[in-house]
């Protein structure tokens, strides 16, 4: 992969350069009204593919700031349901261990209803 990139800013710069050789006469660029630039157009545009660029690197910064924070929210989103369950889990484990105490008690009483029972007939 890094070749091929090589070979894509290998082959852009060349164009650049290229194009540069070709296009010298100078060119005026108009800012403002009054204001007046006057360079070779070859690098008039070099400069604006140069604006461009950042402007797109810029924008792709952005973009992946806002997918940091989408993820960021996302994690603390899931934390707090991992933490909710968490407490579902230890008050269900509490209930189960209330309910085990006391079933034993519940059994003991119905064995001493059945002994009662064989013991009038």
């Amino acid at each position: 992969m890094r070749q091929i990139n090589f070979v894509i800013i290998f082959v852009i710069c060349l164009a650049l350069v290229l194009f540069g050789i070709e296009n010298t006469e100078p060119a005026v660029i108009r800012i403002v009204e009054g204001v007046q630039l006057q360079a070779p157009l070859s690098i008039e545009l070099i400069l604006a593919m140069g604006v461009g660029a950042v402007l797109a690197w810029v924008f792709s910064v952005w973009t992946q700031l806002q997918r940091m924070a989408d993820t960021n929210r996302q994690v603390r989103d899931k934390d707090t349901v991992i933490q909710k369950l968490e407490e579902d889990v230890e008050r269900y484990k509490a209930e189960i261990q209330e309910q085990q105490r006391l079933l034993p008690a519940a059994q003991s009483i119905a064995q001493d209803a059945e002994a009662t029972e064989v013991y009038a007939q």
